[in-house]
């Protein structure tokens, strides 16, 4: 079944972008060249703390050297950064491809860390914990395939939760669509009672994928959710790096029950953040004027 378009997006009126951007550069990396993305932050001890996903790359050649590390930078103000001399995660072994996308957050006070690994017989997801962002212990693994996990920074109900975003083989028609699911430890080790937590089908401005990007933010409300969407258009072309990019990213906004997480009770209809500035839609290319880089932002009060 063919994926609808989903045609013209906009991001909404109450982000405003850091007039800095971007923030960190792939040119800030001290020990390789290549594209810096998918950082994730946390605060901590007072300071901010960035994991990012670094791409190796011949930057003259624009070619691609199929290495990927993660690196670590600190910041006193989450705007001007400092990268560590060296990665703070190179896995690589016989089964273990590459770490990944990183995603930070705090569970009871205590910094842990899910990363998604490219691993030869699929893409894994690993959780760690840390207290020095250099050394990571382990916390749990899960099964290919299987991404985009983040945890919920309390127990609820006496247990944990986690959101995440299995890739079925077969499903929406055999359509390539994945949603997100949520399930529940006692002990953070052993994990079961996975619940279908949102339809792709049910986001406007998505019509492949959805995943959870922060961490679940507790508000009187209920917990605040940021999640991205995925929309492909076979229209489009090169971008950057690669030879077709047919996907465009985009964030939206989901809140759910305080009491019952399992329960959503709210879902922004139109996307909170699409790529619009140059440094998002340039090319991708990694040099100081246009990089696949981290940046900022910020939303008004509304």
């Amino acid at each position: 079944m063919p994926e609808p378009i989903i045609g013209e997006l906009r991001s909404s009126p109450v982000v405003t972008r850091f007039a800095g951007n971007p923030i960190l550069k792939s040119g800030d990396v001290p020990y390789t060249e290549g594209l810096v993305y998918n950082g994730s932050v946390l605060k901590y001890e007072g300071r901010y703390v960035m994991l990012v996903r670094v791409d190796h790359a011949d930057v003259r050649a624009q070619m691609l050297q199929n290495v990927t590390t993660v690196a670590h930078a600190r910041s006193d103000d989450g705007i001007r950064w400092e990268v560590q001399p060296a990665p703070c995660m190179d896995w690589r072994s016989e089964e273990v491809v590459a770490p990944t996308d990183v995603r930070l957050m705090l569970v009871e006070g205590r910094p842990y860390a899910t990363v998604a690994v490219n691993a030869r017989h699929g893409m894994e997801t690993w959780c760690v914990t840390t207290e020095d962002f250099r050394r990571f212990d382990p916390v749990f693994k899960m099964v290919p395939d299987n991404r985009d996990v983040v945890l919920f920074p309390e127990k609820i109900g006496g247990l944990y939760l986690r959101l995440e975003r299995p890739f079925p083989t077969f499903g929406h028609d055999k359509r390539a669509a994945f949603d997100i699911w949520i399930s529940e430890s006692p002990d953070m080790t052993y994990w079961g009672r996975p619940q279908l937590l949102l339809d792709v089908d049910r986001v406007p401005y998505a019509n492949q994928r959805i995943g959870a990007g922060t961490p679940p933010l507790k508000t009187d409300h209920g917990w605040l959710l940021l999640f991205h969407a995925v929309d492909d258009d076979p229209r489009r072309g090169k971008n950057g790096w690669e030879e077709t990019w047919t996907n465009r990213y985009t964030a939206g906004v989901l809140l759910l029950d305080p009491h019952d997480p399992r329960r959503v009770i709210g879902l922004s209809r139109e996307p909170l953040l699409v790529p619009e500035a140059p440094y998002e839609v340039g090319g991708g290319i990694a040099t100081e004027s246009s990089s696949r880089a981290a940046g900022c932002l910020k939303t008004t009060g509304r």
